[in-house]
């Protein structure tokens, strides 16, 4: 908890500050639909961050101005001055609560006044008689009332200083009609100390109504607070859920903080990222120039053996150099991704509970290093995938035990090291998708004609799931149904580099891949040829290279194959995966990378072996940036623009 409490409050000033400077724009031009849609962003992450610590009033405010947020986005609200204050107060009272967690580990003791002035504020936008919604204002007056009715009881886990769990349950009014015991859950609730049920509004024999539920149900019991927070998840009407110490207000925070103070300060050195991009591009610089070094030994060899021999000894110094300060920066900026995967199984379990699913996470290879900024990007997109295996992946328990499967359905979350990139999947054990219904939901979404999306084949269809616009989810809840969709996975994975990709198969489930540069430093490559253009090939993704006999070339059918050490490896041409005229050979002997795809082996044709050089990748952006087959470029000693290839994804 120490380490997820030290990345929240690393993290939660940056979300404030983008929340304030999204709302403050958004006074100039209340228009701009990017400023709306990252202020939302920023506040609906900040909330679930929140979620992982019980400061139950800042989630409250958090929750209440999502809320307004939500509802400007869908431009049935403009955001005036009067709503752009009310949401900066909110921001404003959120960033001294994070100054305050991280000076004390807990709230202020205005707090729960302060969060219920905001949401009220927040809220009263949201009803035109200015009356802020029941469901949403939580006031925590009930808390203290309950407890003081009932201090007998609370003796014994007084003396045993044990947490104590407060509910308050208001049924929906036609929770009858919906066949709702509201009962029900009290029967179910696991060492009951205290019982409240009172009238929600005044009773009166004038004009009552016998079939409307008007209860209010106040609970105390010495269960964990996640025990009772799981029975009443799929209850109909509002529920709040405290967990307290005995005899006191409604504890905020149960992560004890140290001293900000401490002596660690004079052995940690905490440095902007953006110093260390800085470096980064300066070691870009520093290995074109060692690389442009290298092509002038080679012209100076036929003029002046001596100065060529001396150019050469300079350049293995400067090389030598280079491959210390990469290892350095290394070092400074590899994190293991268990800083970003150790933040999501709680926010699973939440969503799970609030869903009334049972669901099991599995995170294998949480110890792979990557950049810090690829690790810290992968928070928000895994968890929207995340949300989204356990909302739509996963079935009800009654539904997979009807399908044959076990009543908990399973989540796994993975890493792995491809050679210079790192692969992170997320699959699920649900019934997967079916094609039919995203085709639907695309037509209903007009992202594409009917005419085009009946004309997709399944695997094209899946890929729709990326497009903006694009939603499944049959209504609007706290877990989907907000618009923020894959869309915004796949933007945020293509900007750190990296690609998405999805499968499922119908009753067995779904599975989406990320795949990123584990860091953007050095990469060397091999450099081939293929006619008269040149590109760069991953050193980590070539087994080996081979000069096969081009009588030992074996035609199968429209391909070809070879045998290497009593193994046949298929045969492909560079220039076929690339587009480009097939070249003439020139020898009888054929150049060929032999390349690891999964677990087969593949020889790749080229014109000729060039270099081997490290080079400083640049992954490609903007409109290039999902280009299939190119990982990225790198500038030459000479200036030329080097394309370095991902083989793997050309030969598919």
């Amino acid at each position: 908890m120490d380490e997820l409490l030290e990345q929240f409050l690393i993290e939660a000033p940056e979300l404030v500050q983008r929340a304030s400077d999204d709302l403050i724009a958004l006074e100039r031009d209340p228009g701009d639909a990017a400023r709306i849609d990252s202020a939302f962003r920023a506040v609906h992450t900040l909330k679930g961050s929140v979620a992982l610590f019980d400061f139950a009033p800042m989630g409250m405010a958090l929750h209440a101005a999502e809320e307004l947020l939500g509802v400007v986005r869908t431009k049935k609200l403009s955001p005036d001055n009067s709503v752009i204050t009310a949401l900066l107060d909110c921001v404003s009272a959120c960033g001294a609560w994070v100054e305050s967690i991280a000076n004390s580990g807990i709230l202020p003791p205005d707090a729960h006044a302060q969060s219920q002035r905001i949401s009220r504020a927040l809220l009263n936008h949201l009803r035109a008689d200015g009356e802020a919604s029941e469901a949403a204002s939580t006031n925590m007056e009930w808390v203290t009332s309950l407890l003081a009715l009932e201090s007998d009881a609370l003796v014994e886990i007084r003396h045993e200083k044990r947490m104590v769990t407060a509910v308050r349950y208001v049924p929906d009014h036609g929770c009858f009609f919906q066949g709702i015991d509201p009962i029900a859950p009290i029967r179910a609730v696991p060492h009951l100390m205290a019982l409240r049920v009172e009238g929600r509004t005044p009773w009166s024999t004038e004009g009552f109504d016998p079939y409307v539920c008007n209860l209010v149900i106040d609970l105390l019991s010495a269960a964990p607070v996640d025990d009772v927070r799981r029975i009443f998840a799929s209850t109909g009407g509002q529920t709040t859920v405290v967990e307290i110490a005995p005899g006191t207000l409604p504890t905020v925070s149960k992560v004890a903080r140290a001293d900000p103070r401490r002596d660690a300060t004079s052995r940690m050195l905490r440095v902007d990222s953006e110093r260390v991009d800085a470096l980064v591009d300066i070691l870009g610089e520093l290995i074109v120039a060692k690389n442009g070094l290298a092509h002038l030994a080679t012209q100076a060899a036929a003029v002046d053996t001596r100065l060529a021999r001396a150019l050469t000894i300079n350049q293995a110094t400067i090389d030598r150099l280079v491959v210390d300060m990469h290892r350095a920066l290394m070092n400074l900026r590899m994190v293991p991704l268990a800083r970003t995967f150790r933040r999501l199984p709680p926010l699973v379990r939440d969503i799970a509970s609030r869903l009334g699913k049972r669901v099991d996470l599995d995170v294998m290879g949480d110890d792979v290093e990557a950049d810090k900024a690829v690790v810290d990007g992968l928070f928000e997109p895994l968890l929207h995938v995340l949300r989204n295996a356990v909302d739509h992946g996963i079935e009800g328990a009654a539904a997979r035990e009807s399908g044959g499967k076990l009543p908990t359905g399973r989540v796994t979350l993975s890493a792995s090291r491809e050679g210079d990139q790192i692969a992170i999947a997320v699959a699920d054990d649900g019934p997967g998708i079916d094609p039919a219904k995203i085709r639907q939901a695309a037509k209903a979404s007009g992202i594409r004609s009917p005419g085009v999306i009946d004309g997709l084949d399944d695997k094209t269809t899946l890929d729709l799931v990326f497009a903006p616009g694009l939603s499944t989810a049959s209504s609007v809840t706290d877990v989907s149904g907000r618009g923020v969709g894959m869309d915004a996975v796949r933007t945020a994975i293509e900007s750190l580099g990296g690609r998405v990709a999805i499968n499922s198969v119908l009753k067995q489930g779904t599975t989406v891949r990320f795949t990123l540069p584990q860091a953007v430093v050095i990469t060397t490559v091999m450099v081939v040829a293929v006619g008269e253009d040149e590109f760069g090939v991953p050193i980590d993704s070539v087994v080996e290279t081979a000069r096969v006999p081009a009588d030992r070339i074996t035609p199968i059918r429209s391909g070809a194959a070879f045998v290497m050490r009593d193994r046949t490896i298929p045969l492909v041409q560079l220039s076929s995966l690339l587009g480009l005229a097939d070249s003439q050979r020139a020898s009888s002997d054929i150049k060929v990378l032999v390349v690891a795809v999964g677990d087969q082996r593949i020889g790749i044709e080229v014109g000729d072996f060039a270099q081997r050089i490290d080079v400083l990748l640049r992954p490609m952006t903007g409109f290039l940036a999902a280009m299939p087959g190119i990982l990225g470029t790198a500038l030459l000693g000479d200036g030329r623009v080097l394309m370095i290839l991902d083989l793997p994804e050309l030969i598919g």
